[in-house]
């Protein structure tokens, strides 16, 4: 596979970077924009809708760019770069996503073209108290009501749910199956919060809520499988890009802090320990990058395989490289002030938002047997 971005990848790289280095690259104002609702900054929101970033994954008639896997996962990386608090992955990727596969052509039009021009905000509401990291749901249910639908139940936690204009729910259908249904954000009690991170989650409750599939009420398992599969890619870039700067920020500090009269980097052991987070990085980042080609041409079950394989790489990477990373800064590492723990609270909470290293290591077991050979570790 041919790893190299080419011209107009490396200029969309360039774009996103120019644009969100501006804003977060002195980490005061990353500080600021998470400290207020939203949680993000709704100029900077407005700024990647006019580049044409919230509709890059989509066709081109509901406004979008119908750009590839490899796109969403360089503006990803960037968006990581920096900590971009922007709900790109959750809004665009997870939301939009499904929007884009199971809506009808009206909600495409309206749903997609609003996300695409900055106007509309989605958020997923998937995730079920008691439950993990599963496509189908079972505490929120769908009931037919004359000619339309109605939803009753929790969701918890739903990220930006609070924020969001409209809701993608995921509920269990009267005879099986999990369906998508679309929920005005106003028409649903939610109870907003802050997450450790600086992002923002949401418990979002229904009490006989008024719903409108996303296009039939069907049961939509496997297109919401396939989403999932394809925003814990992007959370892989994404957690790429935090690790590029965690290590970077090591680095220098190590390069610059002085003990006994020399820098950091001249003790042996230290350096070694960095030259291991430098693996680390590498290794998630083939695993990412290939990934996200598979994405482009994969098969449903190759897909969820490359998911699966550069999801388990990423978090067993994410972990190391941050926790080693607050280590080698010694006491300045656990400080608010200083911006390397902001980067590993934001690799633990990508790492737990789509299903964490164990959770990939399960699913990759469970399909052993059905390969013909398995070539042992040498």
């Amino acid at each position: 596979m041919d790893f190299t971005y080419d011209d107009e990848q490396q200029a969309l790289r360039e774009a996103v970077r120019g644009l969100v280095g501006r804003t977060y690259a002195d980490f005061e104002n990353r500080r600021r924009a998470v400290a207020a609702d939203p949680g993000f900054s709704e100029a900077v929101w407005g700024q990647l809708a006019e580049m044409g970033i919230l509709g890059l994954p989509f066709a081109e008639e509901y406004g979008g760019m119908g750009a590839g896997a490899v796109e969403v996962g360089i503006v990803a990386q960037e968006l990581g770069r920096v900590l971009a608090p922007e709900p790109f992955l959750t809004a665009v990727v997870l939301a939009g996503g499904l929007v884009a596969e199971a809506g009808s052509e009206e909600q495409r039009n309206e749903l997609l073209g609003g996300l695409s021009a900055g106007e509309l905000v989605l958020a997923f509401a998937h995730a079920e108290p008691g439950s993990r990291w599963s496509p189908s749901a079972t505490e929120v249910r769908a009931e037919a009501a004359g000619a339309g639908w109605t939803l009753s139940g929790v969701k918890e936690p739903v990220s930006h749910g609070a924020r969001a204009d409209v809701l993608v729910v995921s509920a269990a259908l009267p005879g099986g199956g999990t369906g998508l249904f679309v929920v005005a954000g106003a028409d649903a009690v939610r109870e907003g919060y802050r997450t450790h991170d600086g992002g923002r989650a949401a418990r979002v409750a229904f009490d006989g809520t008024a719903a409108t599939p996303l296009g039939a009420a069907e049961d939509r398992t496997g297109i919401i499988a396939r989403v999932l599969d394809t925003a814990r890619v992007a959370a892989c870039n994404e957690a790429v890009g935090l690790m590029e700067t965690a290590l970077d920020l090591t680095s220098a500090y190590l390069k610059s802090r002085k003990q006994f009269g020399v820098t950091l980097n001249t003790f042996q052991a230290l350096t070694f320990r960095a030259a291991d987070l430098y693996v680390s990085l590498e290794l998630a980042r083939s695993m990412a990058l290939w990934a996200t080609m598979v994405l482009d041409g994969g098969s449903g079950e190759e897909t969820s395989v490359a998911a699966s394989r550069a999801a388990l790489q990423v978090s067993r990477a994410g972990r190391h490289l941050g926790q080693e990373a607050i280590q080698l800064h010694g006491g300045i590492g656990m400080t608010a002030e200083y911006s390397v723990g902001s980067y590993t609270s934001r690799l633990t909470a990508l790492d737990h938002l789509l299903g964490d290293g164990n959770h990939h290591l399960g699913r990759l077991a469970a399909g052993v047997r059905g390969y013909d050979e398995v070539d042992p570790l040498p």
